[in-house]
């Protein structure tokens, strides 16, 4: 570890950085450019549009330049490569992902501000994201229930897309090739006349499966290994389709409507009768989602906005190999999700220095799983207020409150309070919030019965459950000027109530109970039943952090940025706590970038480093802590005013970092790179 931190410290300070570069580029623009990252635009921690250094809640926030510059087409390598404080596993089942030490469950996924459907064993499907469609990133760390009701206990990621207006057509298309069969390929076709504007974007993703050892312990055994197929990383194929359509007939009014539809499937290896680690299906995944809404300013300071999404989702098993009861091409549904939501919002100035939110949001939930024999839908209710106001000179404080009514657990208010005092180029930020969670429709009605490998899988809901609550604070001082930025934030996440699913030990009482629950149980599978699950109100959380952020423009064409996380993440059953399975005690990314630009040639040399201690895990070896650095450089040709051509070169894990352990079939890593490789992208744009 300490050869990675000496070999991390010399490459930073041995690279420069870079500036965006556009059609007719000067020193002038890309110090303006570079300025303006510094201080973006965001809109998820206050619910309106605001300067970053403004917002009473510390948001961190990945735009569109610094995604390109690093050479990144999936959001889940966005987030891991620049936010320390993310973590990620793939797997078939989709991406698990923690945020502050929590997992999945807890964070509140959006596009647009508009939830994302669709999960996989609570794995929101990030592969939904069409990066080529991002301008940016905006992620907001703790409870903000407030805003966004259920689910934003741990955080919320806001992913804004952009609707160019400024060219009369516009055609882009943007293909990113690596190791292990990876392939990107992005085309975006853009019309925008008149006020009236037309999106059309169309991605397909694709990626082998892979391994970093071919073998693993046997079942049962801590010393006999045996050969394996089993992938570390699951392959797969993904194609999404975007259309959407803008209509802006004068200053005040702006509307939109837009449809998406998704596709992906998984690519194992086949079951092999003389190795074991092969499936005989793959995870087939669709999703369809469209909205209509629209923005009407009654004034420069009034203005209403509503929305409404419905947003489908279903993924099953696609058979490959013959079976006793399936043949090849067969589809057998697992889950079918759907979700309907209706939002209004008013934005009202009413007076000078203050911003005043009010507004109003429907939403129904409806799940259909077929293995756990659900058929079930709730609806939620919610009203909410937030006003913030500037008071004496530099301060600045917003009270918010939102009341829901979730048609299964009744009533739930959810407050927060922030103030900012903020003198010249400084922010100090004191927040609280709370939080809560209804539990999921899997959890309160789950009855399912499955058969793995000849033993019977078994996992009740609980119609009982209470909703999870939590009790967010975080301290925050930060300094932004044009050239630097540094910010550092403490925060504590209190949670209650934690649904978990328990084993339970199976006795003879209980045995005759879920063969009659279950009467396809056979005489053998439950001779080997030794437990069964069932949803319990039963954890607490305690979750308690420190996030430093540094970025700075040292001087024209070098920027530097460096971001540091600690966690400490328990949960406590019973009496006794122990550290959160999958936290991350510390984690740090490193990111240095150079530019320059001779008349129709610019040059972007990206460094970034990802350095993480030990994951923990709870009944498994830790997984050792890893140091990955990657090289990207983006070559920039504006050979006619309506021709761009990006192409781009760089080699990812530099060093050649690889957790070669043999660990058991639960695959318990936290680095999952294949190691070395050359990435090779071309990006063309005609506008």
């Amino acid at each position: 570890m300490k050869k990675i931190i000496l070999i991390s410290l010399f490459s930073t300070i041995g690279v420069m950085s870079h500036a965006q570069i556009h059609q007719s580029v000067n020193r002038d623009t890309l110090m303006t450019q570079r300025t303006y990252n510094l201080n973006p635009i965001v809109v998820t921690g206050s619910g309106h549009h605001q300067r970053l250094k403004s917002t009473t809640t510390p948001v961190h926030v990945l735009s569109s330049q610094e995604i390109k510059e690093q050479g990144l087409t999936t959001l889940d390598a966005a987030l891991t490569r620049m936010m320390p404080q993310v973590s990620m596993a793939p797997n078939s089942m989709g991406t698990f992902l923690r945020l502050n030490g929590l997992g999945n469950k807890y964070i509140l996924i959006l596009v647009n501000g508009q939830k994302l459907t669709g999960d996989i064993s609570n794995n929101v499907d990030l592969n939904r994201i069409n990066m080529a469609r991002v301008k940016r990133i905006e992620v907001l760390d703790g409870a903000a229930s407030s805003l966004y009701g259920s689910d934003a206990i741990g955080g919320v990621i806001n992913i804004i897309t952009d609707q160019p207006a400024d060219q009369l057509v516009s055609v882009t298309n943007n293909t990113r090739v690596s190791g292990e069969g990876q392939l990107t390929e992005a085309v975006n076709v853009d019309v925008y006349t008149k006020g009236f504007g037309s999106y059309t974007s169309f991605s397909h993703d694709r990626a082998d499966s892979y391994q970093t050892t071919h073998w693993e312990y046997k079942k049962g055994s801590d010393t006999e290994i045996q050969e394996t197929i089993a992938p570390l990383f699951t392959g797969y194929r993904s194609n999404i389709f975007a259309q959407k359509f803008t209509y802006t007939p004068n200053r005040k009014l702006a509307m939109n409507a837009g449809i998406e539809y998704f596709r992906k499937i998984t690519d194992r290896p086949n079951t092999n009768a003389d190795i074991t680690g092969g499936t005989d299906y793959e995870m087939r995944y669709r999703g369809l989602r469209w909205n209509v809404g629209g923005i009407y300013k009654l004034t420069n300071r009034h203005s209403l906005q509503a929305d409404f999404v419905i947003d489908r989702f279903r993924y099953g098993k696609e058979y490959d190999v013959v079976t006793k009861d399936y043949q090849i091409g067969d589809y057998v549904q697992s889950k079918k999700q759907r979700s309907v939501e209706a939002e209004l919002k008013a934005i009202l100035g009413f007076f000078k220095h203050a911003t005043t939110i009010i507004g109003a949001n429907w939403r129904q939930d409806r799940l259909t799983a077929t293995s756990g024999n659900i058929h079930q839908a709730a609806y939620t209710l919610a009203a909410y207020a937030q006003h913030e106001h500037r008071f004496l000179k530099d301060m600045t404080a917003t009270i918010g409150l939102r009341y829901t009514h979730h048609q299964t657990f009744g009533d739930r208010l959810t407050p927060k309070f922030t103030v900012m005092y903020a003198p010249g180029n400084f922010r100090f930020r004191a927040s609280y919030s709370a939080g809560f969670r209804a539990p999921g429709l899997d959890e309160i009605y789950y009855h399912y019965f499955s058969v793995n490998r000849g033993k019977a899988q078994i996992i009740f809901g609980n119609p009982n459950l209470k909703p999870e609550k939590s009790h967010y604070f975080s301290v925050n001082a930060e300094y932004r000027h044009e050239r630097l930025a540094v910010s550092v934030t403490g925060f504590i996440n209190r949670i209650n109530d934690m649904v978990v699913r328990q084993d339970i030990e199976v006795d003879a009482n209980t045995l005759v109970m879920l063969r009659q629950e279950f009467p396809e149980m056979t005489d053998d599978q439950a001779s080997k039943l030794q437990r069964y699950s069932l949803y319990q109100n039963s954890d607490k959380g305690d979750v308690k952090g420190v996030l430093v952020n540094i970025s700075a423009n040292l001087f024209k064409g070098f920027n530097l940025s460096a971001n540091y996380a600690y966690t400490c993440a328990r949960t406590k059953s019973g009496d006794e706590w122990i550290t959160l399975e999958r936290s991350i005690r510390h984690a740090a990314t490193i990111a240095a970038n150079y530019h320059h630009t001779w008349r129709h040639y610019g040059l972007h040399v990206n460094l970034n480093g990802k350095l993480q201690s030990k994951t923990y895990y709870t009944s498994y070896e830790d997984a050792p802590g890893f140091g990955v650095w990657n090289l990207n450089t983006v070559h920039t040709f504006r050979p006619s005013k309506w021709l761009l051509l990006e192409p781009s070169i760089g080699l990812e894990n530099i060093f050649n970092r690889v957790d070669r352990r043999i660990d058991s079939s639960n695959r318990k890593y936290a680095l999952y790179s294949p190691g070395r490789m050359l990435v090779i992208g071309l990006k063309v744009k005609f506008n």
